[in-house]
């Protein structure tokens, strides 16, 4: 995969080993796949997803979806900004639209991304073709090049399989936070045989092991790859945290000075000693964790 200039990565992305008594007491190593350092604006999986994209785009503008905290939508304004190229933000949550910007969306504006505000009911049916094209018109976006919500379509999934690529022969388990599961699609494609991804939901629903096995059936024609969700570390669904997960998560950076994420990083983290601790994993197991983002300030 080629990049534009303003978007070259650091790739491969850095592959930490971090002791942790937590893993360590149950025979078990634990890596970090540091892609919160692929970028430092398109930070992450945003980066591996939205390049292939840029590229199909071939120079038209983008419209894109996501909610008020989307790290999809500040990835593609920033995108927009060092491309020169018009970006807008399809939003869901018409009652935003009156009130302050939060500074998820308020970064998007700053980096030049138009803001257009949908309904949920809307929102929820943005994939049908006749709701799609009324978005585009009241948007102003019918000859954008449309990004999917989260960035995952075929050419996302198969530019995450290098992902799966880099880590091959480094660690048994390879587990990442899903939001629109993208990243994992790609992911298990890449690994080598005998290696097993897995996947963290961030959302409650019950619905990502179709939406995965459709990204890969779309991108590589079958389901690909050996890989699994564990739906259980949610806390609440999408940009939903509790007291439990910021304790947890201060507490694994005291530990290990990395900044965690909150509403993927450390639900990934977090739902990886629980399950080091249920003996999930056999000992002798590396687990690498994806770190698919950072705190945003």
């Amino acid at each position: 995969m080629t990049s534009p200039g303003p978007l070259t990565p650091r790739l491969p992305s850095p592959l930490e080993e971090v002791g942790d008594e937590r893993f360590g007491r149950h025979g078990l190593r634990l890596l970090l796949k540091r892609d919160d350092l692929v970028h430092p604006d398109l930070v992450g999986n945003k980066w591996r997803k939205l390049v292939p994209n840029i590229e199909a785009a071939a120079g038209r503008p983008l419209v894109t979806f996501g909610g008020a905290y989307s790290n999809h939508l500040r990835a593609t304004a920033a995108a927009g900004r060092l491309l020169g190229l018009p970006t807008t933000g399809v939003v869901r949550g018409e009652e935003l639209a009156g009130r302050p910007l939060n500074p998820s969306l308020a970064r998007c504006a700053a980096d030049g991304m138009r803001l257009h505000f949908v309904d949920r009911s809307t929102y929820r049916r943005k994939n049908e073709p006749e709701t799609l094209g009324a978005v585009l018109r009241a948007a102003g976006a019918e000859e954008a090049y449309v990004v999917p919500e989260g960035g995952s379509n075929s050419a996302a999934v198969r530019g995450c399989r290098a992902l799966g690529e880099e880590l091959r022969g480094r660690a048994g388990v390879v587990a990442v936070a899903c939001g629109t599961g993208g990243t994992l699609a790609g992911l298990a494609a890449g690994l080598a045989p005998g290696q097993r991804a897995l996947g963290v939901p961030v959302l409650k629903g019950g619905f990502l092991e179709g939406d995965i096995q459709a990204l890969q059936e779309r991108a590589f024609g079958a389901r690909t790859g050996s890989w699994s969700l564990d739906e259980r570390f949610h806390f609440g669904g999408y940009a939903r945290t509790t007291p439990e997960l910021h304790a947890f998560a201060e507490d694994f950076e005291d530990r290990h000075g990395l900044p965690v994420e909150r509403l993927y990083v450390a639900k990934l983290l977090y739902g990886l000693v629980a399950l080091a601790e249920e003996g999930a994993f056999a000992r002798g197991t590396t687990v690498a964790a994806v770190v698919t983002g950072r705190p945003f300030p």
